[in-house]
């Protein structure tokens, strides 16, 4: 079988690797390069790297509509293309072209978590199960009929990069599972009653709204965790928050409550404890190392 491969960041990487070891990838199709941190340096996306490393051909177009991809599929003439988190949407000449179609792979156990981020949104809606799901693709958003799915169990204090992580180790033998099984498995079609939606992250997500309870704060910081971070503001300066844990000392809801072995805050029903943060401008470190060089005083209101 010829594929073509199409994905862009870490997570795609694995089953990239997994897929050259036993099928044709006639080539990989993948975000254009784009700049990075401070410097602006032009910076590949993880599977090109991977592609180029593997001796795959790499392609980038900066896009598919109006027909612009229909050259490289006359070209390479894909029994099947394979997606995962490729990062744009495919018109549906590009969906309908292969024999088998397009599979995409998807970090959630769909019908839950459709969109682009599942699997923050999995730990910060305080999930106790979700998975992955290899799916065909067409063209409403992640609502394609069902292949196969695996379970993975998201522990009380799991991040949302260990998830990734986790999930980044299943996908490819559950991917190569439902090609080799492609003519024998039933697709499922997907209960849209049982859907929601996992919207894309930005810098409004992150923010720490201590109105909220306990387990819903922990939650966020849990789910931000490496990337892009939760965050609040002390002395009118941010602070990012990468561990909290919930508190049962009682206050007022925003305010520190104490400054021993960490940063307790009130919120709606209780507290939480900031206990590894990064202050602006500086590195990653223990609350208690912050409050060495930070004075915080208890009564004091954050945003």
């Amino acid at each position: 079988m010829k594929i073509m491969f199409m994905g862009t960041p870490d997570i795609a990487v694995p089953c990239l690797e997994e897929l050259s070891k036993k099928y044709e990838v006639l080539c990989v199709v993948t975000q254009p390069d784009k700049p990075k941190n401070r410097g602006h340096k032009m910076a590949m996306p993880p599977v090109k790297e991977k592609a180029l490393e593997l001796g795959i051909e790499v392609l980038q177009p900066e896009k598919l509509k109006d027909m612009a991809f229909m050259p490289m599929l006359e070209k390479y003439q894909p029994d099947l293309i394979v997606v995962i988190a490729y990062g744009k949407i495919l018109p549906k000449y590009v969906l309908d072209y292969p024999k088998y179609g397009c599979i995409n792979v998807h970090a959630s156990l769909l019908p839950k978590y459709r969109g682009a981020a599942p699997i923050q949104w999995s730990v910060v809606n305080g999930e106790k199960v979700t998975g992955v799901t290899t799916m065909i693709m067409e063209e409403g958003l992640d609502t394609g009929d069902m292949l196969l799915s695996e379970e993975i169990e998201i522990t009380p204090t799991m991040t949302g990069g260990e998830l990734h992580d986790k999930m980044a180790m299943i996908c490819p033998g559950l991917l190569i599972k439902t090609i080799e099984n492609i003519d024998n498995i039933k697709p499922q079609k997907q209960d849209d009653a049982l859907s929601c939606y996992a919207p894309m992250i930005d810098k409004t997500t992150t923010v720490i709204d201590w109105n909220k309870t306990k387990a819903e704060i922990v939650n966020l910081v849990r789910g931000m965790n490496p990337f892009p971070v939760a965050r609040t503001t002390v002395n009118n300066k941010l602070l990012k928050v990468y561990v909290a844990e919930p508190s049962d000392k009682k206050g007022e809801i925003g305010t520190v409550l104490s400054v021993e072995n960490g940063i307790v805050i009130g919120c709606k029903d209780g507290s939480v404890r900031l206990t590894e943060v990064q202050p602006e401008g500086k590195r990653r470190m223990k609350a208690e190392d912050y409050l060495l060089g930070n004075k915080i005083n208890v009564g004091e209101k954050l945003v």
